[in-house]
């Protein structure tokens, strides 16, 4: 029901997608979705939970201290913009997050955890010495993350979602050069990391 309903969010937004829409998408009856949530609102929120808010399939990967902190946090980068552009319910939680003025019951905000995943993995590449000693991780991660959520939502909106590897990865190049000093850890983080070419021009 949840995958059904995030397809109808993510294709038409909150405000045109009703409960008999889900119902008819899901298979279920109006009864059944009432039964198991508070109305479409309470279906919202179950979406935005589900993958947008939690992400609870990339814990273990940014949590694999095997893996320096900076690649970590470059994969995880893109493997959350191939979630936002890929993934159905991933894609409604967004949508649904930037509609929650219209949505009478409480959103989550996913940038909380982002944030804290972020600063967490800074602090690490600091400690190590893999970043200025400069940077200081929570101001960092709290420009970042809605730095990063917006590349994804307005390169997806004015070019389309084919073209969002490239630019996270030019996106990358500029901060990265802010970030380092030790070009042993760009190269490093060239060689781990899961975008089609984040190191080429460094």
């Amino acid at each position: 029901m949840v995958e059904a309903a995030a397809q109808l969010f993510a294709e038409q937004g909150y405000a045109a997608t009703s409960v008999n829409d889900i119902s008819a998408r899901s298979g279920r009856t109006s009864g059944a979705v009432y039964f198991h949530y508070t109305g479409k609102e309470g279906i919202a929120v179950a979406v935005v939970e589900d993958r947008f808010a939690t992400w609870p399939q990339l814990a273990a990967r940014y949590g694999d201290d095997t893996v320096p902190p900076l690649e970590r946090l470059v994969a995880l980068s893109y493997d959350i913009a191939h979630a936002l552009t890929r993934d159905p319910v991933t894609r409604a939680g967004a949508r649904l997050w930037t509609e929650r003025t219209v949505i009478k019951a409480y959103v989550p905000d996913p940038f909380a955890l982002w944030t804290a995943a972020t600063t967490r993995l800074l602090a690490q590449a600091r400690l190590a010495g893999h970043v200025n000693e400069g940077i200081r991780p929570a101001r960092t991660a709290r420009t970042l993350v809605p730095a990063f959520f917006g590349l994804c939502t307005l390169t997806e909106a004015i070019e389309g979602a084919t073209v969002l590897d490239g630019r996270l990865t030019d996106w990358w190049h500029l901060t990265l050069r802010g970030f380092v000093g030790d070009c042993d850890v760009l190269a490093r983080v060239k060689a781990a990391s899961p975008g089609p070419a984040l190191g080429d021009g460094l």
